[in-house]
């Protein structure tokens, strides 16, 4: 993968809508260019945004810097910031605001009742309170992500698969997000089912990946669950270089993970997500509420497995998950 697509990766429940006598901000028609904010957790320049996103959106008839342009805002794992870049983007009058990652979504939806918000790469749209429903949102809010059903229940079998001797999984879980604890019941009782023990240990940011790896290793599990968060794809050499020091099977949600050393990851990609975001901005451009646009949550899974780091860890991977795989790293 491309440094540019590996750098975009980096970028992590209102009321029933009630269509008033005049038309809400959305639907407006404007003079000139549209403006498109964007928060991630890192910086993007235009250029680091794949192909896929602006041949969709020159199939729907946009242009950059004819039709629309991107102002990127980032908080660099500062959340604290958020709130001020969403009020800074509906200063700007922006036409709508795509949101990377579950962290920034919320303050974005506190910031503007109005302005349309798409948001991306989010784990549990409905249990986090960003929609009322996937099939209807309802409000200013609509987008792309979410947790397919029985999809934490895949991740362990896949990291049973890989480990049969496997009893006892560490979980790296933020007990701040919203998402993460949604998905706890159900990989609990995936777990059960696949006689599983978890083990669930806290890592809230960057500065506590030590400090969690430690408690991982003292643990002694028999292989790890990294959920998903803004950083770790930002840290993922750091990441792969602990899970290593500390021999830990360690299966992510994302593919750059494992091609910086982790084992195994299983989980869709943001290129996915960037060829079917043109749709959403093309229908609101136009006029379209977003809350009648319904969540689309991922169809497509990519399992991909690092090769060279399992014979690092002296763990042969069975051919019958060699054969599922998308893609094996030599």
């Amino acid at each position: 993968m491309s440094k540019t697509r590996r750098k975009l990766v980096t970028m992590s429940a209102l009321a029933a809508l009630g269509l008033p006598a005049v038309r809400p901000t959305w639907a407006q028609a404007r003079a000139g260019i549209k403006r498109i904010g964007w928060i991630t957790n890192q910086p993007f320049a235009t250029t680091d945004l794949p192909a896929v996103f602006f041949d969709a959106m020159r199939e729907r008839g946009w242009v950059e810097g004819t039709h629309f342009v991107l102002d990127n805002l980032h908080y660099d794992g500062r959340f604290e910031r958020i709130p001020g870049l969403a009020a800074e983007l509906v200063q700007r009058r922006v036409d709508v605001i795509v949101v990377s990652g579950s962290p920034a979504v919320g303050p974005v939806m506190k910031a503007t009742s109005t302005i349309p918000i798409v948001f991306l790469t989010v784990g549990d749209p409905v249990g986090s309170g960003f929609v009322s429903n996937l099939a209807r949102p309802g409000g200013n809010v609509t987008g792309l992500g979410g947790l397919a059903d029985g999809l934490v229940g895949k991740f362990l079998e896949l990291l049973k698969q890989a480990v049969p001797r496997a009893q006892r999984i560490g979980v790296l879980i933020n007990p701040d997000f919203s998402a993460h604890n949604a998905v706890q019941p159900d990989m609990a009782a995936a777990a059960q089912r696949l006689g599983l023990q978890l083990r669930w240990v806290p890592m809230r940011s960057q500065q506590d990946m030590d400090t969690a790896f430690t408690a991982l290793a003292a643990d002694r599990p028999d292989a790890v669950m990294l959920l998903g968060q803004p950083f770790v794809v930002t840290h993922r050499a750091r990441i792969a270089a602990l899970a290593l020091e500390h021999r830990l099977p360690m299966l992510s949600q994302f593919q750059e993970l494992t091609h910086a050393g982790v084992l195994m990851s299983y989980g869709w990609r943001i290129e996915d997500e960037l060829r079917r975001l043109p749709y959403y901005l093309d229908r609101i451009l136009k006029g379209t509420p977003p809350g009648d646009l319904p969540v689309e949550q991922p169809t497509r899974f990519y399992l991909v497995l690092n090769q060279k780091t399992a014979k690092a860890l002296g763990l042969p991977l069975p051919r019958s998950l060699l054969l599922q795989a998308t893609e094996v790293v030599e």
